[in-house]
């Protein structure tokens, strides 16, 4: 159903959208992305906070934008979000079948990374000033785990106290909308960006936004080298993904690079 949806929304925006003209170029990026990692995640009504850690994560991009009219331009983009945490349950919960009571030390490991396949047009680029707007589609894929020491025997036999884990493993694709902007200030080789996909529908508010500045540091026939500096947060409000259910959100300072030939 939703990767149906995600290919009526390609092809409307292909039937009723005209591309702005382009010089053909091949862009490459990343970025180091230290961020706060927040929220609640689990099965149902049992989502938790295991007061997940602060990590470093990583992300990645190659677009290939082109003069061609009617035909979207296109960009693969791959991040990670992997992070853990800690908690003593204040009540009774149950993941992925198993039953963690009350009182347990429980550890969490949110392992999910997702790649994003935009199609996009630059409705507006003067120099100084562009604008892109498009569809995403999120492949999501990872797993999330819980685990803790438990009393696995039957009640009046010996206590025997083992590992239990339980994991929900992501694979789904969310249609999002793609927007993007970058205005240049001039004599400075600098640039003001910001890019954002966004969704709200079937239960799940999803939203990955950054802005910031970037510098250009090699400008030339050949290549553009930029240096990129700024904001990104990402929010994962989801309502059963494959069984999972959170209220998270990711955020924090990026330091990055793009490279356009």
């Amino acid at each position: 159903m939703k990767k149906a949806l995600l290919t009526a929304s390609v092809l409307t925006l292909l039937s009723s959208t005209t591309q702005a003209d382009t010089l053909a170029g091949l862009y490459i990026g990343g970025q180091v992305w230290d961020n706060q990692a927040t929220g609640i995640f689990g099965e149902s009504n049992n989502q938790v906070n295991f007061n997940l850690s602060d990590e470093q994560q990583g992300s990645y991009f190659i677009a290939v934008e082109h003069p061609i009219p009617f035909i979207p331009n296109a960009k693969i983009a791959k991040t990670s979000l992997e992070t853990q945490g800690v908690t003593t349950l204040d009540r009774e919960i149950t993941f992925d079948n198993n039953t963690f009571a009350e009182g347990t030390v429980a550890d969490a490991g949110f392992n999910v990374s997702y790649v994003d396949y935009t199609l996009y047009y630059e409705l507006f680029d003067n120099g100084l000033f562009s604008f892109d707007i498009g569809f995403t589609g999120r492949d999501f894929n990872g797993d999330v785990t819980v685990s803790a020491t438990a009393n696995t025997a039957a009640e009046g036999e010996t206590p025997d106290y083992s590992t239990v884990t339980g994991r929900l493993s992501t694979d789904e694709i969310v249609p999002m909308l793609y927007a993007s902007t970058i205005v240049g200030l001039p004599f400075t080789g600098l640039n003001v960006f910001a890019e954002g996909n966004f969704l709200s529908i079937d239960d799940h508010t999803l939203y990955d936004y950054q802005a910031g500045l970037s510098y250009e540091l090699v400008d030339n026939l050949a290549v553009d080298v930029n240096i990129t500096l700024g904001y990104r947060s990402v929010k994962l409000a989801l309502e059963d993904l494959s069984n999972l259910y959170s209220d998270l959100e990711f955020k924090g300072a990026f330091v990055g690079a793009v490279v356009h030939f």
